[in-house]
């Protein structure tokens, strides 16, 4: 790795920290160029603008979740235990992101469609393990998790822009679409699971 790759990452980390923390639109290229420690002229050097940037920004977000997910899976085989640490991990993500970064995003085009481009991938890697569950009689064999995935994606979309947070409490509402999901697709013995993991990692949530 060169010095300006060394420096890219350095950029795309405080960025991250900066845009998720504030939003996008009130973090100015000036405030970037100043907490890293650089010339605006040398931010201009590694990111044409502000959307190159931000998708830089998306690209490591969602190589530092698939690096997550990854641990995770290589270290449980059950399909459950890995649904509860990546809820868990989920949680602390949204708790630390402002909302105004959801809703600015989609004013960058490139930038919304990487974060769409990420979905769609990851929706595949979704299905998969899905399946696993089935497998391990976790899940019903008769459910389309296809169609299940993107309904699942509709409501969580439902919570980063609409004001039902407002009136209920974060944590609520995520639990409410997910364990309600989750128990809509599980076996009968996967339901009794489901609630043991729940139970057994409640106070983490």
């Amino acid at each position: 790795m060169g010095p300006r790759d060394g420096l890219q990452e350095r950029i795309v980390e405080v960025s991250s920290e900066l845009f998720t923390d504030q939003g996008i639109k009130g973090v100015t290229m000036d405030r970037i160029a100043s907490s890293v420690g650089i010339s605006k002229r040398t931010l201009y050097e590694v990111f044409m603008d502000k959307e190159a940037l931000l998708e830089a920004c998306i690209w490591k977000s969602q190589e530092k979740d698939r690096e997550f997910i990854r641990t995770v899976m290589s270290s449980s085989d059950n399909v459950l235990e890995v649904l509860m640490k990546c809820y868990q991990y989920n949680i602390q993500r949204f708790y630390s992101t402002n909302k105004l970064f959801f809703e600015e995003i989609k004013e960058f085009p490139k930038a919304y469609a990487r974060l769409l481009k990420g979905h769609d991938r990851d929706s595949e890697e979704v299905i998969s393990f899905f399946n696993q569950g089935v497998k391990q009689g976790i899940f019903r064999s008769d459910v389309n998790f296809a169609i299940m995935n993107l309904l699942l994606k509709e409501q969580l979309n439902m919570l980063m822009n609409t004001d039902i947070c407002e009136r209920f409490s974060f944590i609520e509402v995520y639990e409410s679409i997910m364990f309600t999901y989750l128990r809509g697709i599980s076996t009968e013995h996967g339901g009794r699971e489901l609630d043991r993991f729940i139970r057994e990692h409640k106070e983490i949530f």
